[in-house]
């Protein structure tokens, strides 16, 4: 069964599901690891930097999105760490996951309208179509 399974999480409501679908699946299985996956987005941290007082504010703060998920996997005595990424969330949830040999990534599905989605592509997309193991994406 998988003994290694890697949550990617952003704080928001579909990571949130995402978590819980993963507590479920491992609840009745014995030696897994859950490796809870944030991407500090470059792109987005220049504007976040402007308004916030200090790097170390910056860092906390995106830690803190993460509390609640932490939390679900204390409270069910579940094996987990935290590891934070740098750079564009889609290849470098890809590129972590392929080297590390996870049996299975657990995404939580983004929002975006239609034309966000033809531009731009979601995370979850590109994580499913480049990862080479079996990919879970939740609504």
């Amino acid at each position: 069964m998988y003994k290694r399974i890697l949550l990617a999480a952003d704080g928001s409501d579909y990571s949130l599901r995402a978590a819980e679908e993963t507590l479920k699946i491992v609840s009745m299985m014995e030696d897994v690891t859950i490796e809870i996956v944030f991407v500090m987005d470059y792109s987005k941290a220049a504007t976040e930097v402007l308004h916030s007082k200090n790097p170390e504010t910056l860092e906390f703060e995106r830690r803190q999105k993460l509390i609640p998920i932490e939390e679900m996997f204390k409270r069910a005595h579940i094996n987990h760490k935290v590891t934070m990424l740098h750079g564009d969330p889609g290849p470098a949830i890809v590129e972590y996951a392929n080297k590390q040999n996870c049996d299975m990534v657990i995404v939580g599905s983004r929002g975006l309208n239609t034309l966000q989605e033809m531009v731009l592509g979601s995370v979850s997309h590109k994580v499913a179509k480049r990862v080479n193991c079996p990919v879970l994406i939740v609504k």
